[in-house]
């Protein structure tokens, strides 16, 4: 079922007063009429389900006002005025069609149902007449263009390095020019064992091997800056890369794999926007081109239709947000999603709340409601395909988009099962026409058990065509994705005071953020809906912040923070950039570097400023305690995911292989809780930890106990915290028992003396030799240990 987006743009223009053909002068006939045998029906048999005032809007349709009568609800118009035999609200009330039938529990009386075809043929005339309201807005545009950082970034020179043989970039010297006029001095450089291991997990999630670790240091004595540019080529080529920095994407992408909220139903085939990730940030995909797919892939030009899949795969981003699913009201749940999908792109993407300015000009930037709604009228313009089958608590159900290419290794239907799958629908079908006749003679308690019955058999139905539409020619399974598709016309939405969908205002063009606006106010053609030149605006080099944001993003993972501590917040309640000059220097030079995530991370790993050690000055601290000004290198705890994938790597059971789809798409469109539960997720894999599935509210424990992103919402930073569940974790669940004693297991394999195999475990777990206390707090350790134990359990 496709979400209707048009229909509810036409409410939002209709609460304007822009319905010509109904806003003719009636006649007094024509209002008897209406007054006389319409309205009164209508109040007695449908507002009780079917009205904004009554507070239920069953199947998204609202009859209490004449514009939301006209619109109609999920399966379309509900009036075409002249037409009764073509109009949805007849239609239901003549019980000619088994899908729609109102009153559901009995067919309202002939001449009733043969006043409303008279009353529709007529025109549908309607005499209810909604009050026309404008917002006005009191920002002065102009006047909050000039906060930092809705300027245009400007390039600066270097300070001139007073320290030449310290400083070996320009970074550098935006660095040191700021700690010497705080009268601070940068720490010594970090020797090569901790700069080794640093370079590992900042650019592949991953501890360097002892092997690796060995390599590294016998090039670092012979010569240190090319050891450490030719480490940096060999990550950033690794595709372990890809799945590092993937996932700091994901995070500001909110992905997951469930629409959270109060029905919580699985989205199977999310995985493959999670991939598509991973596979753009090895490929280097020039950052611009990356964002235009997520926002616009549909709509831009291909050659091929591997291009054509990759681009719409992209547009899951938009598609995978939360989702209220018991939502009634259908103009509500598609206003819910249209601000996610706001929310989620400007503050990924241009670290802006824009999201605040639904109900009210926003409190603090220069962002007014009407350019909340302008960018409100391209999502509306836009149909988004989530993927959940209907059921009794999935009022919202979705289709996918098909894929024009089908998996390699998709799964095949044999020619008997697709059979028996037709063979059982047959049936059904039967079995529902059967019950809606028996209907029609029951009365009391029968009447009310056939009608759940039907209820029940109708979404069994439509399960098995779900499944049996996602079969192909010769049985082959069908590829699908989340994602989006333009509407087939575009529309302007219309105010809404408030933020209610039942209280529209003027109607606004599609567009911008007027604040961001510089060299030229963009415009979009009134026969597109707009999200390609939105594509266009938010990638050119005119906008004030895209390439800031990312900058600062890639910045924050380097260094623990970012330039502006509130990465996804540049507005007037964000923090101020601590370098602001050496923050344009970084976002100018990542343009000029094609939008290369890969080249600006290689320039700001090969400075000195990341090389620092974090070695701690009494009085740099006293000066500045949270290190701000970057004396020193931040010591970082590890995330989740690296913590994880090391203690895989420790015992050697870390599987690089990147597995097929995810556990969820096995398990298939289902409510969480039901075939997907912690069992499912928790399950011991030995695969790298960016493949675990991510459900909302029930994220797997080795994710969530280490302050793994809420996939909710836009997280730019994750919290740090030192709770006790934690220290439990690492010492009692079954997972990390497993991965230490196959840790033992190769120790006492490849080394033969307790000496070696400590100094080995230390290696390998630390990337470092253990020191004198260390080794002797060790062997009291297992001396003690060995006590109570025979010769063959230490082994």
């Amino acid at each position: 079922m496709q979400t209707p987006t048009y229909a509810l743009s036409t409410i939002l223009l209709a609460g304007s007063g822009i319905l010509s053909a109904q806003d003719a002068k009636l006649s007094q006939e024509q209002v008897n009429f209406f007054e006389s045998n319409i309205r009164p029906v209508l109040a007695d048999a449908c507002y009780e389900c079917h009205s904004n005032e009554g507070g239920r809007v069953k199947g998204g349709l609202a009859l209490d006002t004449k514009q939301a009568l006209l619109l109609g609800g999920d399966s379309g118009e509900a009036v075409i005025p002249g037409d009764a035999e073509e109009s949805l609200l007849w239609i239901a009330m003549s019980y000619t069609d088994a899908d729609y039938e109102m009153p559901p529990k009995k067919q309202l009386p002939a001449n009733i149902v043969e006043d409303f075809k008279t009353w529709i043929n007529m025109g549908a005339p309607d005499p209810r007449v909604t009050e026309e309201v404008y917002v006005k807005s009191e920002i002065d545009i102009e006047e909050g263009k000039k906060f930092w950082s809705f300027q245009k970034p400007q390039l600066k020179p270097a300070p001139p390095a007073s320290k030449p043989n310290w400083a070996k970039s320009e970074i550098d010297r935006f660095i040191l020019a700021t700690l010497e006029e705080k009268a601070m001095t940068p720490a010594p450089d970090a020797d090569p064992e901790t700069l080794v291991r640093r370079l590992f997990f900042d650019l592949i999630g991953l501890p360097p091997s002892p092997a690796s670790q060995k390599k590294f240091l016998d090039h670092w004595n012979t010569d240190p800056n090319q050891a450490i540019e030719y480490i940096v080529s060999k990550l950033l080529a690794s595709p372990q890369f890809g799945e590092r920095w993937g996932r700091h994407w994901l995070d500001v992408a909110r992905y997951a794999e469930s629409t959270g909220k109060e029905t919580n139903m699985a989205f199977p085939h999310a995985w493959r926007y999670r991939d598509f990730v991973i596979d753009s940030f090895n490929a280097d995909k020039p950052y611009d081109r990356f964002l235009s797919q997520q926002i616009a892939g549909d709509l831009l030009p291909i050659k091929t239709d591997a291009e054509w899949q990759e681009n719409l795969i992209a547009t899951g981003y938009l598609a995978m947000g939360t989702k209220g699913l018991n939502q009634d009201n259908s103009r509500q749940f598609q206003m819910d999603v249209v601000d996610e999908q706001i929310d989620t792109m400007t503050q990924s993407i241009l670290g802006l709340t824009v999201s605040c300015a639904r109900c009210h000009d926003h409190k603090f930037d220069p962002i007014p409601t009407s350019d909340y709604y302008a960018l409100a009228g391209i999502f509306l313009s836009t149909n988004t395909y989530f993927g959940t089958v209907p059921n009794a608590q999935n009022k919202r159900s979705s289709d996918l988009l098909l894929l024009p290419i089908s998996d390699p290794f998709g799964d095949h239907i044999p020619a008997e099962q697709v059979a028996a799958l037709q063979n059982r629908m047959t049936e059904m079908r039967q079995e529902a026409t059967a019950l809606r006749n028996s209907r029609n003679s029951l009365t009391g308690n029968a009447a009310g058990e056939a009608f759940q019955q039907s209820l029940r058999l109708r979404n069994q139905i439509q399960v098995l065509q779900a499944k049996l539409d996602g079969i192909g020619e010769g049985g082959q399974l069908k590829s699908f994705a989340m994602g989006v598709q333009a509407t087939a016309k575009p529309v302007d939405a219309a105010v809404l005071i408030r933020g209610e969908v039942d209280k529209p205002a003027q109607t606004v063009e599609r567009g911008f953020v007027q604040v961001l606006h510089h060299e030229s106010t963009p415009s979009i053609r009134p026969d597109r809906n707009g999200r390609r030149e939105l594509a266009e605006w938010i990638t050119s080099k005119d906008n004030a912040l895209t390439a800031r944001v990312m900058a600062n993003r890639i910045w924050l993972h380097l260094f623990g923070k970012g330039i502006v501590n509130t990465p996804d917040n540049f507005g007037v309640t964000g923090e101020a950039p601590t370098h602001p000059e050496l923050l344009d220097h970084l976002a100018i030079r990542f343009m000029d570097l094609d939008w290369s995530v890969k080249s600006l991370i290689r320039e700001i790993v090969l400075s000195r400023t990341y090389q620092m050690s974090s070695e701690f000055d009494s009085a740099d601290y006293a000066q500045d305690p949270e290190n701000k000004y970057l004396w020193r290198a931040n010591q970082r705890r590890l995330d989740a995911e690296a913590i994880r994938d090391s203690m895989l790597a420790a015992s050697g059971r870390l599987d690089l292989t990147r597995p097929r789809g995810s556990p969820i798409a096995e398990v298939g469109d289902v409510r969480i809780g039901i075939r997907i539960n912690e069992d499912t997720l928790n399950r011991p894999e030995d695969f790298r930890s960016v493949y675990l599935p991510v459900v909302r509210d029930v994220v797997p424990e080795a994710l969530n106990l280490f302050d793994f992103a809420e996939p909710d919402v836009v997280r730019g930073t994750r919290e740090s915290t030192n709770v006790p569940s934690q220290a439990l974790y690492l010492m009692n669940n079954p997972f990390v028992i497993d991965q230490a004693k196959a840790m033992g297991q190769r120790l006492i394999q490849n080394y033969s003396t307790p000496i070696e195999r400590v100094r080995a475990g230390f290696q390998q777990a630390y990337g470092r030799a253990p020191t004198k206390a260390e080794m002797e707090s060790t062997a009291k350790f297992f001396r003690a240990f060995a006590k109570d134990r025979s010769p063959e359990t230490m082994q």
